[in-house]
């Protein structure tokens, strides 16, 4: 019954597997074979998140990769232009991502990992690079690291005592 609960509060969440690896773990029996599963949640209105699930099979690997995932949720401020209010770079091992705002109509350019992040978060148009490491699983963490790092002009400007045009610079 808690489950049936439980998963009526998951559909406000949409998830987007972004790797699956079979890993291996060598015993005195021989190998003992499991998958891996990198999953990406998101409400599209701000909320972000990202989780790994390993399990012997692949479709239960993704269900513990979302409840993960769910679990680490990040708060993304978005500006009226569906960007991001300033530009940041995200590190996470040897992952570093570099996130820059962008214009109505530049669309989300970004590579895979990095794009189902922005995607999952409601961010509509960004620019971003990936330098570094490859490894999916630490450029996903790195956008989502620079992706909680985002503030707001309002915080800002509360936190200097000033007003938003004054931190905006009179744009």
């Amino acid at each position: 019954m808690k489950k049936n609960n439980r998963e009526n509060t998951e559909s406000e969440f949409q998830d987007n597997v972004v790797a699956i690896k079979r890993v291996t773990k060598v015993v005195k029996g021989g190998r003992n074979m499991r998958f891996s599963a990198l999953v990406v949640v998101g409400d599209g209105n701000g909320r972000v998140g990202a989780g790994l699930g390993k399990a012997a099979e692949i479709p239960d690997a993704i269900r513990k990769g979302k409840e993960a995932a769910e679990k680490h949720l990040v708060n993304v401020s978005i500006n009226e232009a569906g960007s991001i209010n300033h530009d940041i770079i995200g590190k996470h091992t040897g992952a570093t991502v570099l996130l820059k705002k962008a214009p109505e109509g530049t669309g989300i350019i970004a590579g895979g990992p990095a794009r189902s992040v922005c995607e999952l978060a409601g961010i509509r148009n960004i620019r971003t690079k990936s330098l570094g490491s490859s490894n999916k699983q630490n450029v996903v963490l790195a956008t989502i690291d620079a992706l909680s790092q985002l503030k707001n002009p309002e915080d800002v400007a509360r936190l200097r005592g000033k007003s938003v045009d004054e931190i905006k610079g009179g744009m």
